[in-house]
């Protein structure tokens, strides 16, 4: 299924700004939520083909919702990407166990959050 409508979860607005941009450059239909409670809002709403996901949040962080949304029937089959700081072998390793298809780290490089979302369609 091509990935055509995407998620944007992260508390900054200049990762959700960046991330906006370069998706919508690119043909993607983005929406954004600036916590997880928000996103749980959306996803109500409207289901998007891909989750972009940061972990360090206020409340409910990226991994507890990560988690959520894997485990739930109504959102299982969306693929999650983690775009995250957090840059441990052993975080990716938690990112991916919570349900997560791939993780990038911050700085994100554009070109390799396009191969990961290309690769996932």
């Amino acid at each position: 299924m091509p990935i055509k409508k995407v998620l944007v979860v992260d508390d900054s607005p200049t990762e959700r700004y960046f991330l906006t941009e370069l998706l919508t450059k690119n043909g993607f239909a983005v929406s954004a939520a600036e916590s997880a409670e928000e996103a749980v809002l959306k996803l109500q709403a409207s289901q998007p083909d891909l989750i972009l996901m940061d972990v360090v949040m206020p409340g409910q962080n990226g991994f507890q919702l990560t988690r959520q949304l894997s485990r739930d029937p109504a959102t299982q089959n969306i693929p999650i990407i983690m775009c995250t700081s957090k840059n441990l072998q052993t975080d990716r390793i938690w990112g991916l166990r919570q349900g997560a298809r791939d993780y990038v780290t911050k700085p994100i490089k554009a070109d390799e959050l396009l191969e990961k979302i290309a690769a996932l369609g």
